[in-house]
Formats: C-alpha cells, structure tokens, sequence
C-alpha cells in the first residue's frame, strides 16, 4: 500500500509561471468608486488651511466637495467668502470632472497615454456616455471635452466683458471663469450668497448663464447630433423629441411661473415688465439642470415652489450634466400612458416603435429615484422641525442634483447633511448604476403561467 506524500512541486514552480488574478470589478462599482475618490481627495483638499479663508470642519468640507463632483451647487457655507482663491480653484476643477464624467476623463486619459481601452471598460463608458456603439466612445469623449472648453471660452469672454467696469479685468476674469464652468456643468455654484439676485436686471449675465446651463442640459449626444446632421429631418428621434420636450416645457413654464409671481412683492412685483419676463425665463428654466436663481427662492410662492419641485424631478437630457430622471424618460412615461388610454398594442414616438425594454427601463429609474427622494424626505421630517415644503424642496433638490435651495441647507442638523452628501452622491452615480444593470438583461430559460393582477 502506497503511503500517501503531499506534492511539495509547488515549491519549484518558478514566479512568472504563477497565475496572476487580476482584479476585476463591475462598472458600476468602478464608476462609483471613481466619483468616491474624486469626492474623497475634493474633500481633503479643501480642508487645507491655505483653501479656506476661516477654518470649516471635515463636514462642511465633504458637503462641498460632493455637491461640487455631482455639480448640485447646495452648500453649507457661504463659498465666495469661505474659499481662497485656491480653494476656489478647487472647487472649479471639481466640478468640471464631475460635470464632464468621470468615464470622460478616464477614456481620454488612457487614449493620450497610448494605450488601448479594453473592452469591458468599453463596456462601462458605454453605459456612462449613453451610447449605443461601441466606436464611437472615444470620439465622443473628446467631442464633450471640446464642446464644453469652447463653449466655456466664449462664456468667459461675454462675462468678463459685462464686469470689467464694475470689477476690473483681473476680478471679472477670475469670476467669469469660476461662473462659466459652474453654469455649463450645471452647478450652481455662486460667489455671492444672494445667488445671482443682484444681476436680475442684466441680460448679458441672464443670457449667457442660462444659455449655458440649457445647452449643458440638452446632453452631449443632443449637441453632437445637431452639429452633425444640421437638419431638422436628419435629426435622431431621440434629439427631435428633446428639443420638442424643451421647447413645450420651457414655454409652459415660463408662462406658469410668470402668472404665479407676477404679484408677489418679494420676488417679481416690483420689477419691471421685460425684468419680470427675463426673471421668469431664468426660473423656469433653472430647475431642470442647474441651482441658479436670480430671485430669492425661499420668498417664490408654495404654489411655485411645488411646480418647482416637478422641473427638478424631470431633469435634462441623458449624457448630460443636469440630474432628475431625465426628459427621456418622462417623455416615454408619457408615450406609454397616452398609448396604454388608447388602448394601442405599442407604444409610440414620433412614428417610431419604443421597445418595451425602454418602457420597463423608465418605470423602473422613475420608482427608484421616487423611492430615493421619500426616503429623504422621511428622514429629514423625522430630524429636522421645519415646514414640509423646505424639506421637500431640499431633498428634490439634492437627489435630481439640482442645487436650488429655501434657504434651509445649512439650518438642517449634521445627520441631515449627511443624508443629503448621500442623496446627492446617489443622484448622479445612481442612474448610471441602474442603467447599467438595466442594460445588461440576463434571460430566464424558465417561464410561469400568466396571472392577472388587478391594479387602478
């Protein structure tokens, strides 16, 4: 009988045969650790006594750097006055990352290095740019980074040149600079703590910010499809139906906010017709992408602010850097309910077929953030004292990654700030999480009996 000897032949097997495991990890968590450590390393940075110009603790420092890498624009302290100029700088970098995409930046990175973007990494920055080709990743990620710098140039020239009497070149560069990137990446991010009240009555300043956060919204793929094609009928569905949906929303919105505080002493009241008109133009479009305002939002009407609250929740374009659902969405939600009351087999848009996974896929990013923003209003009722309406605004506010605020962010107690670094964490990461999931089906070989369920 053989006594049994344990091979010792593992000792001899030289190193460079060993088998190397690489790390692997799915887009999502990659994705979500990229904007992580963007936010971790925003965060450090910003603590640096030479950042600030009076100290801010490690909390007020990670609500910052989060809102500033989902470019949600709420703060806890008052940025123009707390920041040094390198702090500032800081805060600027980080929005214009978190803006672009982190899938942008990484795309781009390995390209310039020489190297080859593998193809499940492939994979992820198709999911986070939204495209449906894999070859045209990486010119999409050079044509964001292209439009954005020169869209932010030309900003930069049109407000450096409205300020310079008033502020002096170097002043108005500077904060032309900092306005510019904020507005594009739709941040919301203001170096006064009236936000932009005191330049209600400028139209330069009106036009160019709002110009900016509307294109920054539209979505890349909207911007790039309309520079290449040039012609209404060449257009994609997808960027006819856009551009229709904004133009609806817009026009309603700014009649609607116009009637609601055209009487309100302490916002429109006492400005003058064309003043009224371009206040209402700037807020009913700043909802839907960037936290701006030009009126003291906490003083709008409650009737407002609820309409408010549905801008917020519908977001701009996909591939964009406003937050919300996203107007894609909705749009189908909305096909699928005039379809479904019509008692039609499919569901239709713009004499096109959208396939039932795109339905399915609207519904489920809509319950999940729905289910997201009452969490958070739960909460924050259960710690915090104050009308329902400010916290639900706030709330909206951080989870579509908006910015727009009543007042209340810093107010709130440090839980509740917590809870909104999460709420604003999970607004941008999130749906490119579940997109991913979402996109990547896994079939059933098993199929149940159909029952029928009632619902309505």
């Amino acid at each position: 009988m053989k006594q049994w000897v344990p091979s010792l032949a593992w000792l001899y097997r030289k190193p460079g045969r060993r088998k190397r495991r690489a790390f692997k990890a799915s887009p999502p968590v990659i994705l979500s650790g990229g904007f992580a450590c963007l936010i971790l390393l925003g965060t450090l940075l910003l603590k640096i006594p030479g950042a600030t110009e009076q100290p801010i603790t490690w909390l007020e420092s990670l609500f910052t750097a989060t809102s500033a890498v989902t470019v949600t624009g709420l703060v806890v302290v008052d940025t123009g006055a707390t920041y040094s100029v390198f702090g500032l700088t800081v805060l600027a970098v980080l929005i214009q990352a978190g803006g672009l995409g982190f899938m942008t930046f990484a795309v781009l990175a390995a390209m310039s290095l020489g190297g080859h973007v593998g193809l499940q990494h492939q994979l992820m920055a198709k999911e986070a740019m939204h495209q449906t080709s894999l070859a045209n990743i990486g010119r999409t990620a050079k044509a964001v980074v292209s439009l954005a710098l020169t869209v932010e140039a030309v900003a930069v020239v049109g407000l450096t040149l409205t300020w310079w009497g008033d502020k002096g070149f170097v002043d108005a560069l500077s904060e032309a600079v900092f306005y510019a990137i904020s507005a594009f990446n739709s941040a919301g991010f203001v170096l006064s703590p009236n936000g932009l009240v005191d330049y209600a009555s400028s139209i330069p300043v009106n036009l160019i910010v709002s110009i900016l956060f509307v294109i920054g919204g539209l979505g890349f793929s909207v911007i790039t499809n309309i520079a290449e094609k040039r012609r209404w009928h060449d257009f994609s569905v997808y960027t006819r139906a856009i551009l229709i949906a904004t133009l609806i929303i817009n026009v309603l919105s700014v009649a609607i906010i116009w009637l609601l505080e055209m009487n309100n002493p302490a916002t429109f009241a006492n400005l003058s017709i064309g003043d009224q008109a371009m206040a209402a133009w700037f807020q009913a479009t700043t909802p839907r992408s960037a936290g701006f305002n030009t009126v003291d939002t906490g003083a709008m009407t409650e009737a407002s602010a609820v309409f408010t609250l549905l801008l917020m929740l519908i977001g701009g374009g996909s591939m964009s850097t406003a937050g919300g659902i996203k107007l894609g969405t909705f749009i189908v939600l909305l096909v699928a309910t005039y379809a479904f009351l019509r008692r039609r087999e499919h569901v239709t848009l713009l004499n096109r077929t959208v396939p039932q996974e795109i339905v399915m896929k609207a519904l489920a990013v809509t319950l999940v953030t729905l289910t997201l923003m009452f969490l958070g209003i739960f909460i924050l009722m259960i710690l915090n004292p104050l009308p329902f309406i400010d916290i639900t605004f706030e709330v909206l506010s951080a989870s579509a990654t908006v910015g727009l605020s009543r007042g209340i962010t810093a107010d709130v107690t440090a839980a509740s700030q917590v809870v909104l670094v999460f709420l604003m964490f999970a607004g941008r990461v999130g749906p490119l999480t579940l997109a991913y999931f979402l996109a990547t089906p896994r079939k059933r070989h098993i199929r149940f009996p159909e029952t029928d369920i009632q619902v309505g």
